[in-house]
């Protein structure tokens, strides 16, 4: 099959790329001119380039014809979306909507029947539960990014229902690894303990850390987008989540444990939210009961990888 993944050099789409070449896939990496740097394509992947803005970009994309297109590409970072919300919807909402539409009339004029896989967010769920999220709660998002990527989905199923544009959308709930950048709260919470020891500091600035939250293996959040490009249900969501919820200060202590320092967290009021969500958890049952999909990977070898990504 023909696989354009978008956002390739992202910290899923690196590994997606690969992964899916494995699978005896034909892949296209598309990129931002001038996005990430320092990643190089495995061998066979074209890439080309795709600014999501630009209507011709996102149509030089679809006149590949692609079997499916994975899409990652968006202002991934909460903090990057609160900083500039507009920017955020450009690229989330906006940006989907020019590439389903176009893959829509691919459809439409019957030169090609492509899968359209949306990477969204459990973000869109916001919070007031303390139970594990289902695929047929209300959205409710809380944030810039959260309300984009709801718009991003959205758009790509209001396709679907026009075109016949086959579209799958999937939440992805936290997820980490090694090679996250320290805009996220693991490697975040690594990087300040590894050089709290270093430093022999007492202390470890934090923000919110009485959150409820659970963590995925990005390795696992991979396996669960390869599932669904074989077994997804046309116009269906899907939850991909462990379904086990931690407090994050118990996370801040177990990364302490494994980085061998011990340290107290001190709230850094720059550091906290607004709208932080109290509780994030998920269920995968959808996910699980039509693909067969697991994670393998534990919360403490996932724990141990990201202290390790920061010490060598």
């Amino acid at each position: 099959m023909k696989v354009v993944v978008t956002g390739a050099d992202g910290f899923v789409g690196r590994r997606l790329v690969p992964r899916l070449c494995g699978e005896g896939h034909t892949v296209v990496a598309a990129v931002r001119p001038g996005g990430t740097t320092g990643w190089q394509a495995p061998d066979g992947v074209k890439v080309v380039p795709l600014e999501l803005a630009d209507d011709e970009s996102v149509g030089s994309l679809a006149a590949l014809r692609p079997e499916a297109v994975v899409h990652l590409a968006a202002v991934a970072s909460g903090a990057d979306a609160r900083r500039d919300p507009g920017y955020s919807w450009v690229v989330n909402a906006a940006g989907t909507a020019r590439l389903a539409e176009q893959l829509g009339r691919l459809r439409r004029d019957a030169a090609a029947d492509p899968l359209m896989l949306v990477v969204s967010t459990a973000e869109v769920y916001g919070g007031g539960y303390i139970t594990p999220r289902v695929e047929t709660d209300p959205a409710d998002p809380w944030s810039p990014y959260a309300a984009s990527k709801l718009g991003a989905e959205i758009a790509a199923l209001e396709v679907h229902r026009r075109t016949g544009l086959r579209v799958v959308v999937a939440r992805p709930f936290p997820h980490s690894g090694p090679g996250q950048d320290e805009r996220f709260v693991l490697p975040a919470f690594a990087r300040r303990l590894v050089m709290a020891k270093r430093a022999r500091a007492p202390v470890v600035k934090v923000g919110n850390i009485d959150v409820v939250r659970e963590f995925l293996h990005v390795t696992d959040v991979v396996d669960a987008y390869v599932a669904l490009l074989g077994r997804a249900r046309v116009g269906a969501v899907y939850n991909i989540a462990r379904g086990e919820g931690v407090v994050l200060a118990d996370v801040f202590t177990r990364l302490a444990e494994i980085v061998g320092h011990r340290v107290m967290p001190e709230v850094d009021h720059a550091l906290v939210r607004n709208g932080d969500i109290p509780y994030l958890v998920g269920d995968a049952t959808r996910l699980r009961t039509e693909t067969g999909w697991r994670p393998t990977v534990s919360l403490e070898q996932l724990l141990r990888d990201v202290v390790d990504a920061q010490t060598h």
